[in-house]
């Protein structure tokens, strides 16, 4: 979800269309701030907190929606706008959008339209106060985490599903932490076959088996006082776990073939996508070792669940992209937003940046099309009925809505607050739904 309370500045001095969109703004959830002349925005914006979203008017009394977005653009904590336009100044507000300005929306205009825009605008803009891992509650958590965990050796258990971020949640902690300098070793147990396993954990010496023509340090050596990350542990065989459990207790381990005890240093953090308790149980894993790396368990969530940072990621993965594409690419239509918003993603952040590493491969325009990012639902059967943008809009919304009442117990009110509207307005788009409070 986005942030509960919205924040959104509203520059229009035409009294009608301001107080419209006041009032509803407000009974949305949002914090409105209204300013009626360009140079009251000016004055607003720079001596208050930035808001999250300005709509703005083209047409001002004093100067133009442009002026006021030029000003303050050189600002980094300047906040996107979405322009309000008449039919006449699209040339303007388009040239506005390939500029840096965000949106605009078309007057007259569906007030659901305008929200949903100022909403995915609100999701590009990273959080003033960290937020490294995304702007989305859950994340935020994940990150708080971390920091409270990493100035200690303790280790560290990370679950989640496959491509949800936990390498970068490890690679955060290590960052972290004292030893920042000092190696960050990342080991996939499932890449390496198991009959190689111990000898590049450990490392060998010369003449330990046919081959070993050299001493080798293993990742625990190369690791020293920084991180060894064990990625996918529960893929590591019976007899490996025994001595992983070894090096935790004992800090100490020896070389294949070596009898010279080696110092272990490093803070040891583990992840997994399977259910180790689950992994126990079938005996496929140890109770001891499990106990052992158990100590802190933090619990990376599915991109699904996080919707409030799937523009965000969209974006930073555009911007680390698009520059070593063959095209002039601006950026994603607000409709490709909105189908991401609708998407489950399977794969999670992993399949997010490989559909945009590929849609900015591959696109033909200067702006990535829902065709672009999801090619296989452009090639779907002639005879299918289109979803269509209202239906995959009601579809997130259902998904937001069924999963607000079921955390707060089927209570309207309290599902109200936590997304951030009104009772009333949760009560019509229930009706709307057809969804049922339990």
């Amino acid at each position: 979800m986005l942030p509960d309370s919205l924040s959104i500045a509203i520059v229009e001095d035409d009294p009608v269309m301001g107080e419209s969109l006041n009032q509803g703004l407000e009974l949305e959830g949002c914090r409105v701030s209204w300013w009626r002349t360009g140079a009251e925005a000016l004055a607003g914006l720079r001596a208050a907190a930035a808001p999250d979203v300005v709509i703005c008017d083209i047409r001002l009394p004093d100067m133009s929606g442009e002026d006021v977005f030029r000003r303050l653009a050189a600002d980094a904590a300047s906040p996107p706008f979405l322009f309000m336009t008449a039919y006449g100044e699209i040339d303007q507000a388009v040239a506005l959008i390939r500029a840096g300005g965000g949106d605009y929306v078309t007057k007259p205009f569906v007030f659901n339209d305008l929200l949903a825009r100022a909403r995915a605008l609100a999701g590009r803009r990273p959080p003033a106060n960290g937020g490294i891992l995304g702007v989305s509650p859950a994340m935020r958590r994940v990150e708080a985490m971390i920091a409270r965990v990493a100035a200690r050796s303790s280790p560290v258990l990370l679950t989640g599903e496959t491509g949800a971020g936990k390498e970068v949640c490890a690679r955060l902690l290590h960052g972290l932490g004292s030893d920042a300098t000092q190696p960050f070793i990342a080991v996939n147990c499932a890449a390496i076959p198991h009959a190689l396993l111990e000898s590049e954990m450990f490392g060998h010496e010369k003449g330990a088996f046919t081959g070993a023509l050299a001493r080798h340090a293993g990742y625990a050596e190369r690791a020293r006082r920084g991180t060894l990350f064990l990625d996918e542990v529960a893929e590591l065989p019976l007899a490996l776990q025994a001595k992983l459990l070894r090096l935790l207790d004992e800090r100490r381990f020896a070389r294949v073939g070596g009898e010279t005890a080696v110092p272990f240093e490093a803070r040891i953090v583990c992840a997994t996508h399977r259910d180790l308790s689950e992994e126990v149980a079938a005996g496929r894993f140890r109770q001891d070792l499990y106990y052992r790396i158990n100590v802190v368990a933090i619990e990376v969530p599915p991109l699904r669940d996080r919707p409030a940072d799937i523009v965000l990621l969209l974006n930073q993965f555009f911007a680390e992209i698009a520059p070593h594409s063959n095209t002039a690419l601006h950026g994603f239509s607000s409709l490709t937003e909105e189908a991401a918003l609708a998407y489950p993603w399977p794969g999670n952040v992993r399949e997010l940046r490989n559909r945009v590493e590929r849609a900015a491969t591959l696109a033909l325009g200067e702006w990535l099309m829902p065709s672009d990012l999801f090619p296989e639902a452009a090639r779907a059967s002639d005879d299918e009925a289109p979803r269509g943008l209202a239906a995959a809009r009601d579809a997130a919304e259902r998904r937001e809505i069924e999963r607000a009442l079921r955390d707060s117990g089927g209570h309207v009110g309290e599902a109200a607050k936590r997304l951030g509207i009104a009772r009333t307005t949760l009560w019509e788009r229930m009706r709307r739904l057809s969804i049922r409070s339990r």
